[in-house]
């Protein structure tokens, strides 16, 4: 993670009792936590500074946030993963009213985040436990304006989540206006994400993706953060932010993204597979 935890000696209170689950104390920023799934680091959340995001991917969701709506209008997001509601706390920050809804198939890290991660009770947020794809198909159409699709069991999306017909259903549900936000890991060839891209672009015809340098050439596993819509996003402004990020990223679309593809043709439900695993070390 490149950044320091405070031992368990230091804080009692790091110590989870779910299995496979580690909440630390972040060393370098009070009242800071790293949420880590299985070794991979899932969240990072500031409790007195919700706007504060420290992982870059989660910056590059906010960008999309920011733009769905005038600033500070609240929307209606849906959260396919909820891990410790980083994006969720920052809507419900930068956009008071919002209503928010997200879910999670852990029912022990959902509540060890509730107990242990507390998030303002004024905010219209309710988390449920349950599978995301079956989730997300009982919503109703146009139901949203803002749907973060960030499912990873471990340091994988379940094939299940990644298919024509799944993001369909995502499709189905985002308002005409909205966007949905994809969060892939992969690297090297980027297989996954060119597949990926031409998945989500075979329902909604509007798609951007931003990610480092370093992860769109290839050198490095990462997170690329795919945003999409019914229609045409507000693409300057998107690579504008991540330009300026302070760990800059680039923004390929149009002709570029194209090119990107290779290719590559959707992926249905038969076919579907988990997205890659990253390498042993990169942890």
């Amino acid at each position: 993670m490149g950044r320091r935890v405070r031992d368990r000696v230091e804080a009692e209170e790091e110590v989870s009792v779910v299995p496979g689950v580690d909440l630390l104390a972040d060393a370098d920023r009070a009242n800071s936590w790293f949420l880590l799934v299985e070794g991979t680091p899932q969240s990072h959340v500031d409790l007195s500074d919700p706007g504060y995001l420290d992982f870059s991917y989660v910056r590059r969701i906010a960008h999309a946030v920011d733009l769905v709506a005038p600033e500070g209008e609240p929307v209606e997001a849906l959260h396919l993963g909820a891990g410790a509601l980083t994006v969720a706390r920052y809507v419900a920050h930068t956009r008071p009213g919002s209503r928010q809804r997200a879910v999670d198939v852990d029912a022990a890290l959902v509540e060890l985040v509730r107990r242990r991660l507390p998030w303002d009770r004024r905010a219209q947020l309710r988390v449920g436990i349950g599978d995301a794809r079956e989730w997300i198909s009982a919503r109703h159409e146009d139901g949203a304006d803002l749907i973060v699709s960030d499912v990873f069991s471990g340091a994988r999306t379940p094939a299940r989540l990644t298919s024509v017909e799944f993001y369909a259903e995502a499709a189905r549900v985002l308002r005409p206006g909205g966007f949905l936000v994809v969060n892939v890991g992969d690297g090297y060839a980027l297989r996954h994400t060119r597949a990926q891209v031409s998945t989500v672009r075979s329902v909604l015809p509007h798609v951007v993706m931003t990610a480092e340098p370093g992860i769109l050439r290839g050198r490095r596993f990462g997170n690329l953060v795919l945003v999409a819509g019914h229609r045409p996003l507000p693409v300057e402004e998107l690579g504008r932010l991540a330009h300026r990020d302070p760990e800059m990223a680039r923004l390929v679309e149009g002709e570029d993204l194209d090119r990107f593809l290779s290719g590559h043709s959707p992926v249905h439900d038969a076919e579907a597979k988990d997205s890659p695993a990253p390498p042993t070390d990169l942890f």
